[in-house]
């Protein structure tokens, strides 16, 4: 009990440190992502994602600033000090921890193949042998398809998950492979009635990671500690299943 007292001392000490400290750039990513963050029509960022931004910033006592960072640089953004920490729907994965660290997770979702109805697929290599697959740039979604699916299947990449949603609209692409909920926000559209999720793709952590987290600088513990601390809070609290009823019908912290 007094190791345990004493941690949650020190958890403390250092949310108080932070607190005190200069602002918080928090990194999203410039591109829109709907439903977890995206500008609106007056340019203000909002979405799932942003929700539970200011959330963890209040509970851990965090004065935070959206810095919106192109999606390809954000890694090198938060490396060089251009911003304190990344919120941008990143996944935790062995690859980015050998740069960066990351907080404990706070979402979980599939990752699935979205394809066009009238095409018979599912998410095996087997069955995309032959098909054009449109994936964004720098995720670990490109990754999988580069390890799965390369060779036999025909890969483009995006900039962003949006421009590969218009394409597959289109239909100058069969399918794209993207994040399970992030996917269901297109298929609500009227684009998105052009297709339908195919399936999930088979797990692999060490490509897929083991969640979303916030990436911080390598030794940067006093804001990884104070990032914690806020996550464990508003879960504590109900804040996170009021935020996310919002957006989404089922949990999507995951185990």
């Amino acid at each position: 009990m007094r190791k345990l007292a004493l941690l949650a001392t020190t958890a403390l000490i250092a949310t108080a440190a932070m607190a005190q400290a200069d602002q918080v750039r928090i990194g999203i990513a410039a591109e829109p992502y709907p439903p977890f963050a995206s500008p609106d029509a007056a340019g203000n960022w909002v979405g799932w994602e942003v929700e539970i931004i200011d959330a963890v910033c209040a509970a851990a006592a965090l004065d935070c600033v959206l810095t919106p960072t192109a999606w390809d640089g954000i890694i090198p953004a938060l490396v060089s000090g251009r911003i304190d920490t990344i919120m941008a729907s990143m996944s935790i994965t062995a690859d980015r921890m050998q740069t960066i660290d990351f907080s404990d997770p706070y979402y979980n979702t599939p990752t699935v193949i979205v394809g066009q109805r009238d095409m018979q697929m599912d998410a095996s290599p087997e069955s995309l042998a032959g098909k054009v697959l449109g994936v964004q740039v720098s995720t670990i979604h490109q990754s999988y398809a580069q390890a799965y699916f390369e060779g036999a299947t025909e890969l483009r990449t995006y900039q962003t998950q949006d421009e590969a949603n218009q394409d597959l609209a289109a239909g100058r692409i069969d399918a794209t492979q993207a994040d399970s909920l992030a996917m269901d926000d297109f298929l609500a559209t009227a684009a998105g009635a052009c297709c339908e999720v195919k399936g999930a793709v088979a797990a692999d952590e060490a490509i897929l990671g083991a969640g979303v987290g916030a990436g911080v600088r390598k030794g940067d513990d006093a804001l990884r500690e104070a990032i914690n601390t806020g996550i464990a809070a508003i879960i504590a609290d109900g804040t996170y299943d009021a935020i996310t009823a919002g957006y989404f019908a089922t949990s999507i912290l995951g185990n």
